[in-house]
């Protein structure tokens, strides 16, 4: 069994305070003691752990229960820690007030033991399974993150540090055309690491408010229409050449304009763009990227005549991680391309929308909301 749980006692009347750590020591726990808010506050700060569970009266002086709690809530390395508050016979709106701050519980004085102790194991009962949860979710993200690293920061490296190499070891013998292809393979290696690196970052920004706050002040109304498609177009040349496929862009005329924030918007086309360059089995085949009207949106397509999805796989697609196959395919990427689509295209008040046929190829659309005319950032 582990280590007893520490418990932290916040209440100022010194009889009840040590009645109260003496039933929890007696029943196996570790015990802090504070009278106040404030001193609680202290108590916590000089601690290298935080404790378990938090009891708390609510009338104190200095800093009462509620500022205690608040204060408590604030601080990162505090904010999960449980929180039962003792509060007097009758005093419902203390009850109420506890909950709509969000206590875990609550006990009212004066209390049997037991009724101390059946709300303190529960709460800790519950912290544990949360924590077993917690730490079953980071251990499945350590997981996929190592799988990447292991092929997909390896690969990239290894281009890096082999063609760096042999430029080190044989630069005198080498001729300008050898440099020049030693050269575009570390560029090679070291732009599909930075891609890597900004996505991971990218996706993180999607899963919290950060994304959503850079996108409400960073939009703009957009009809660059033209510049952005033939922008991909020239960026993923050397990889469409790898590939042995041609990318054919086609732009419709008299485009409506579109809310845009270009750095998320291009690099959710640029996820599109790779994967289905990479995913391109057929030389010769073009990638086609298409930009039009349909109806009250503005539609963006991307189309490859490659491998193609699986049916049964088409509703997962969009989950971070998600490869189709990888141990098969050498070729994918970190899994986060299409989980950036989707955040992207939700940033924008978009929709995106999938069609494939298993070894013949698919299909992506991104369709953004017309802007209003007369609209303003």
């Amino acid at each position: 069994m582990g280590s007893a749980a520490t418990i932290l006692v916040v209440e100022d009347d010194m009889h009840l305070m040590e009645g109260i750590r003496d039933i929890l020591e007696l029943n196996g726990y570790d015990v802090l003691t504070a009278t106040n808010g404030v001193a609680g506050l202290e108590v916590l700060s000089t601690q290298p752990k935080a404790p378990d569970l938090i009891v708390s009266d609510i009338m104190m002086p200095r800093m009462d229960g509620y500022d205690f709690f608040n204060a408590v809530r604030a601080h990162q390395n505090w904010v999960m820690i449980p929180f039962i508050f003792l509060t007097a016979k009758g005093e419902r709106d203390d009850i109420h007030r506890g909950k709509r701050m969000g206590a875990e519980d609550y006990v009212v004085k004066p209390f049997d033991a037991d009724d101390l102790l059946v709300a303190v194991a529960a709460k800790l009962d519950r912290k544990k399974q949360l924590d077993n949860a917690w730490h079953g979710e980071v251990s499945d993200i350590k997981h996929n993150i190592l799988t990447i690293l292991n092929h997909e920061l390896r690969t990239p490296l290894t281009y890096v540090v082999a063609y760096a190499d042999m430029l080190h070891r044989d630069a005198d013998d080498l001729s300008k055309d050898d440099m020049r292809a030693f050269l575009r393979g570390i560029n090679a290696g070291a732009g599909r690491l930075r891609r890597l690196v900004e996505n991971f970052i990218l996706l993180v920004e999607l899963e919290t408010s950060e994304a959503e706050n850079t996108y409400n002040w960073r939009r703009r109304l957009f009809t660059s229409y033209e510049a952005l498609l033939y922008g991909i177009q020239s960026k993923y040349y050397d990889l469409a050449q790898e590939h042995s496929v041609g990318i054919e862009v086609s732009v419709d005329d008299d485009l409506p304009p579109v809310f845009v924030d270009m750095d998320y918007f291009s690099a959710a086309l640029e996820c599109l763009m790779d994967n289905a360059v990479k995913f391109s089995d057929k030389p010769g085949q073009p990638v086609t990227i298409r930009v039009y009207r349909d109806g009250d949106v503005v539609a963006f397509q991307v189309q490859d005549r490659g491998r193609g999805i699986p049916p049964q796989e088409l509703e997962i697609i969009f989950d971070s991680f998600y490869q189709i196959n990888r141990e098969k395919y050498e070729d994918q990427g970190a899994g986060s391309g299409l989980a950036i689509v989707d955040g992207v295209v939700r940033l924008h008040g978009g929709s995106v929308n999938v069609q494939s046929t298993f070894g013949e190829g698919s299909t992506f659309v991104i369709y953004l909301p017309v802007a209003n005319e007369g609209a303003e950032n």
